[in-house]
């Protein structure tokens, strides 16, 4: 049995300043079909969506930001929990921060957690604690806290569900003959540099933030698949079949 991740960004989450309940079903569906099979940790990021559902303040303010998380956490997990019940699988909310994840005692007492829920069968919803981190809600923060998470409970991969279906050659919205990198072993240095550029108001990754996570992965002997969050039969086809069809694998050297 394998232990996956699999991390859902805001642009997959919410439509039109609102959960985008079909969707979080679909992924619900997907995430419970996985578990027959696997031992599986959601990092699901959209509570600044939620608290937004429920209070229009400016996102572009931190402490406004944070007050969002603070109210749209609580909405975003009684979300998750009305739908995994419909499959009877109970989840477990695990919020952390970076300077967790630079302290030995708590990555243990983190990964002790983590094991203790799926012991149980129960599903782990992870999150960065946005209403007290300040830098990390700017730089793509669910992306790297996902890849460190895979790292610090010893998981087998990280699936990242996103707006971004896949890593290509060049930036598709500019060139129409852009190709999908199917299998990746390297990432360029240069490719790390450049420009986050989030497509979503809620987002605050981009292409580079995952290719940032994926590189760290990579350098740590563990893969990573990039796929479509609004179209999930890439993943599915990965995941469920053992057939790639689409989406991006990267592929570590182990």
């Amino acid at each position: 049995m394998k232990r996956v991740v699999v991390k859902v960004g805001s642009a997959v989450l919410t439509q039109d300043g609102t959960i985008a309940l079909e969707r979080m079903q679909s992924l619900v569906d997907f995430l419970c079909e996985l578990k027959k099979s696997n031992e599986v940790i959601l990092v699901s990021s959209g509570a600044v969506a939620a608290g937004y559902t429920k209070l229009h303040l400016d996102r572009s303010i931190i402490k406004n930001k944070q007050a969002l998380a603070a109210i749209g956490q609580p909405v975003l997990m009684k979300t998750y929990a009305r739908k995994f019940l419909k499959h009877e699988v109970l989840t477990a909310q695990v919020l952390v921060t970076a300077a967790n994840l630079n302290k030995i005692d708590d990555i243990k007492r983190i990964k002790d957690t983590v094991d203790t829920l799926l012991e149980n069968g129960v599903i782990p919803i992870v999150n960065e604690n946005d209403a007290t981190a300040t830098d990390e809600l700017v730089v793509g923060d669910n992306d790297q806290l996902s890849a460190y998470i895979t790292k610090h409970t010893d998981s087998d991969i990280l699936i990242i569900l996103s707006d971004i279906d896949a890593y290509y050659d060049c930036d598709p919205r500019a060139h129409t003959d852009a190709k999908v990198l199917k299998v990746v072993e390297n990432i360029e240095h240069s490719e790390l540099q450049k420009d986050v550029t989030p497509n979503n108001i809620f987002a605050t990754g981009g292409i580079v933030t995952k290719l940032k996570a994926a590189s760290y992965l990579l350098n740590n002997k563990t893969d990573m698949f990039l796929s479509s969050g609004f179209d999930l039969a890439d993943v599915k086809s990965f995941m469920l079949l053992g057939e790639h069809k689409g989406g991006t694998y990267f592929k570590a050297q182990k």
